[in-house]
């Protein structure tokens, strides 16, 4: 018995991870562990591993809970936790001889942040917040931050550990969550508590569970494309390629170097080794399968978003039908209609002209805005108005952190805000020429951030040629737009560009109103070739092939059969290649 009560020694400093099989005595995941925070007033859930058929008992502040270990060993149960407290206590989990003690354990309110780069995006990049961090000594405000990993199937566990807020801390803190949790525990007065578990440059579907992108159409064919690609790929033939690929880079990049530095351009990025699909981040389900997935089913308040640059691009199923599907599908994971607030894209790209855009980055933002009406129970910060043109990482994170939290404190908390976003459109009427639009969320009354007159309201009539228009306040809650080249006036936009320059329409609070438009034309919609598209990836997957045959001739004796056979094959497909290319123009 003495080794085994090392063991549970250990596993008191630091949790174990499940394994997928198999004994491996009383054990929880990572997440549950010293330091974190519980969800107030609500039955807390607790899992784990245990012998099977065991009793489990978990005890916190005078409550305990008894559940009982199935077949495998897998057990969860769940504990009351009672109203907020900032003072820890010992959480306890008993099983026959074994007792894990989890220790310092807060109870108030959590939240699961996740998404792409800006949600990410770490204190430690914005020299601006240097002070800030340097006084960030929150020990009621703490984070879990989940690392980068993939997996093939829904993961049970995943690494990482429950930190307290402090100047040693906050710097490797999501900047967008770290605001948002600050402005909430520095209002409510009560532990705040942030599990983080984010990726950049990742698409909405990868955060998706496969079983509900199959669900629709268009992301379906996403799911078919990966698993057909996942059943051909070949490690072997892969590998070959990617040996031969690094060969050739290591010899570019000799190259290089020899050359002065004024004339050496830019060093081609060295290739990756290659992965196979289904373990890929990026692809569909694989983020919700290692990075989602472990957590469904912790108690929590809500749930924070910042993620859409990913899916703004030509052709991407549309962002009201993805965003909507993977709020849909944890809701179900975790059997609770949590809160769901979403960061909308910010301002980006060169500033635009001329009305009649058609760039994708609006259209998403649009596609966010109509979440809030078909999607109960969400929120979106507006932040069109701290983007930066030249990077898609704006470094005012405090704006969008604490937008979210408006909503939190206004929908979750009960305070009576007078505004908790910036202004959304409700509805537009037609009279006299002109066009009416009346939004919610105006607080004392619309107003332009400058003082001057309101910029980037664009509207056009039956002919759909889009032209700059007259827009001016009426009311409280209302804009008169018209132009005198458009009679009738058929809809409106605003701020319809990536980056809506001069876009100044606010709230009393000052909050930015969001881009709309009236119409549902598809002049917004630039096509995409599905066809040239597969033809193109069928011809990658063809080179890579022809590199893999390469390489393994390289090392057989030419006068080899094998070596024959291989040279046929590899100019059968050199043949093909030539034929699949693209016509010029």
């Amino acid at each position: 018995m003495k080794t085994r009560h090392l063991l549970l020694a250990f596993l008191v400093a630091l949790p174990i991870a499940i394994p997928a099989d198999g004994f491996a005595g009383l054990s929880l995941p990572h997440f549950f562990s010293d330091h974190m925070v519980l969800q107030r007033e609500r039955p807390a859930a607790i899992w784990g591993k245990a012998d099977p058929n065991s009793e489990v008992t978990l005890s916190f502040k005078g409550n305990t809970a008894t559940v009982k270990a199935d077949a495998k060993g897998r057990w969860r149960a769940a504990i009351e936790t009672g109203k907020a407290d900032a003072t820890g206590a010992p959480l306890t989990v008993t099983s026959g001889t074994d007792t894990v003690t989890l220790v310092d354990v807060l109870v108030g309110e959590v939240w699961f942040a996740s998404g792409q780069s800006n949600m990410f995006f770490t204190m430690d990049r914005v020299p601006a917040y240097a002070e800030l961090i340097s006084q960030s000594t929150h020990p009621d405000l703490r984070m879990f931050n989940a690392p980068l990993v993939t997996a093939v199937d829904p993961q049970d566990d995943i690494e990482g550990e429950w930190t307290l807020c402090s100047p040693e801390t906050v710097p490797g803190y999501s900047a967008v969550a770290f605001f948002f949790a600050r402005k909430l525990q520095l209002d409510l007065g009560i532990p705040i508590g942030i599990i983080k578990s984010a990726w950049g440059g990742k698409p909405v579907e990868t955060f998706t569970s496969r079983e509900a992108l199959n669900t629709l159409p268009g992301t379906k064919q996403l799911v078919d494309r990966i698993v057909q690609a996942d059943a051909a790929y070949d490690p072997a033939k892969a590998k070959a390629a990617y040996e031969t690929s690094l060969d050739q880079w290591e010899a570019a990049a000799a190259e290089w170097k020899k050359k002065p530095a004024d004339q050496r351009g830019r060093l081609a990025k060295r290739p990756t080794e290659p992965k196979r699909p289904l373990d890929t981040e990026g692809q569909p389900g694989v983020l919700f399968n290692s990075m989602i997935h472990p957590f469904a089913g912790f108690t929590m308040r809500g749930a924070i978003w910042y993620q859409g640059e990913g899916n703004a691009k030509p052709g991407a199923v549309p962002y009201d039908q993805t965003l909507p599907l993977m709020i849909g599908d944890w809701r179900q994971r975790w059997n609770d209609e949590f809160s769901f607030y979403f960061v909308q894209l910010a301002n980006f790209r060169d500033p635009s002209t001329e009305p009649g855009n058609n760039d994708p980055w609006p259209l998403v933002q649009d596609r966010m805005r109509r979440v809030l009406d078909t999607t109960p129970k969400t929120g979106m910060a507006i932040i069109n108005d701290v983007g930066e043109a030249k990077d898609i990482h704006p470094k005012d994170k405090q704006a969008p952190g604490e937008r979210l939290a408006l909503w939190a404190l206004a929908k979750d908390y009960g305070q009576n805000l007078a505004v908790w976003s910036g202004p959304l459109f409700k509805a537009s009427q037609t009279k006299d020429g002109a066009i009416r639009i009346t939004f919610d969320q105006v607080g004392d009354g619309l107003k332009a951030r400058d003082g001057g007159p309101l910029k980037r309201f664009e509207i056009a009539g039956e002919d759909k040629v889009w032209h700059w228009a007259d827009a001016k306040i009426d009311g409280k809650d209302s804009v008169i737009v018209s132009c005198a080249g458009v009679n009738p006036p058929v809809a409106v936009r605003y701020a319809w560009a990536a980056n809506p320059e001069g876009a100044n329409l606010v709230n009393s609070e000052g909050l930015p109103a969001s881009v709309f438009r009236t119409d549902d034309w598809d002049d917004v919609e630039i096509k995409v070739d599905t066809t040239a598209a597969a033809a193109a990836e069928a011809r990658r997957a063809l080179g890579a092939e022809i590199k893999a045959i390469a390489a393994k001739r390289a090392g057989l004796d030419r006068d080899s059969d094998e070596y024959k056979t291989l040279t046929q094959k590899q100019q059968e497909l050199l043949k093909k290649f030539r034929e699949t290319a693209p016509a010029k123009p």
